[in-house]
């Protein structure tokens, strides 16, 4: 990680405009914010409102961590979290976490317990759940690339058993599978009104992609389509939507020219950057008026606010 301090100027020259749409985006007087230090590789952030904290995991470290709004400490959640990776909350405010060490999705129940909700498909074990969203009807959608069990240093090494899919958990706890097309899906979010969802494709040949699929019904998906084309060594990763419908994205590659956010407006076209010293890995929206954007990177924990608001669901 480069050498970083915040800028002494307004605006931020890391606030970057691409698009003059992205302007009123933008606060004058917002500057990006380093929150934290110290993780190995930081993904799935989630804001809890009614705590006023933030939980992320770190992956390689088996934990995740929790930082305080009020008096900025960061405080272990839980370790070990079973290599946990993505997070969010359910409608019921329940933290809904994937698992790749547990090769499973599972929820907290207010009581601090765990409940597995899913570990399996038709007998054979999930490969390692990535990144997750909760619909507004309550069902949970997840992302099952076998990124977790290649290696020994973000889960355990393990023969793959299922191909990499989309998943859909109903509130009556059955499951399917919504996508099985597309190549290492990764981050996902849904648009502002639920009728699109979006998935990374990570692996995707020759370039990573960000892909969109209609929501028919509330349950299937159809129309699977390109919106974004990365390009040569663009790396999306998880992002998340805004209430009108702008995807923000974490985004890099261990480069300046690449490392931090990009936000695109609903037609995909680029509008705006967010610069920063690190790939970012993952985004959530969050502060008490879901205005401040949390950024999940390698090493780091940043926060930015900005002129709009999270979409729910996030």
């Amino acid at each position: 990680m480069t050498q970083w301090e915040p800028s002494p100027f307004y605006p931020d020259p890391s606030v970057e405009i691409l698009d003059p749409s992205f302007l009123k985006y933008r606060l004058f007087s917002a500057s990006v914010e380093r929150l934290a230090t110290g993780t190995r590789w930081g993904e799935g952030p989630v804001w809890f409102g009614d705590g006023r904290y933030l939980l992320w995991s770190d992956i390689p470290n088996d934990r995740i961590l929790k930082w305080d709004e009020v008096s900025g400490a960061v405080t272990p959640f839980r370790q070990p979290s079973n290599n946990a990776n993505g997070n969010t909350r359910d409608r019921a405010g329940r933290l809904i976490t994937c698992e790749h060490r547990g090769r499973r999705v599972t929820r907290t129940e207010y009581d601090g317990s765990i409940t597995v909700l899913m570990d399996n498909w038709e007998g054979k074990r999930l490969n390692s759940p990535n990144d997750v969203v909760v619909k507004s009807d309550g069902s949970i959608w997840f992302t099952d690339p076998p990124f977790g069990i290649q290696g020994n240093y973000e889960g355990v090494y393990a023969e793959q058993e299922l191909p990499a899919c989309v998943y859909r958990i109903d509130p009556d706890g059955s499951a399917s599978i919504v996508a099985d097309d597309v190549l290492g899906p990764n981050g996902l979010c849904f648009s502002p009104d639920e009728t699109v969802l979006y998935v990374v494709e990570s692996r995707g040949v020759p370039t990573r992609k960000i892909r969109a699929f209609d929501v028919v019904d509330g349950k299937t998906l159809t129309n699977n389509r390109i919106l974004i084309d990365a390009g040569p060594g663009g790396t999306p990763d998880g992002m998340r939507c805004d209430v009108d419908g702008n995807l923000w994205c974490g985004w890099g590659m261990g480069t300046p020219e690449l490392d931090g956010v990009m936000i695109f407006n609903p037609q995909g076209t680029p509008i705006g950057r967010i610069a920063l010293p690190e790939r970012c890995a993952n985004v959530c929206f969050g502060g008490p008026y879901r205005n401040r954007l949390f950024m999940a990177c390698g090493h780091g924990l940043y926060a930015l606010y900005v002129n709009t608001q999270g979409a729910l669901g996030g």
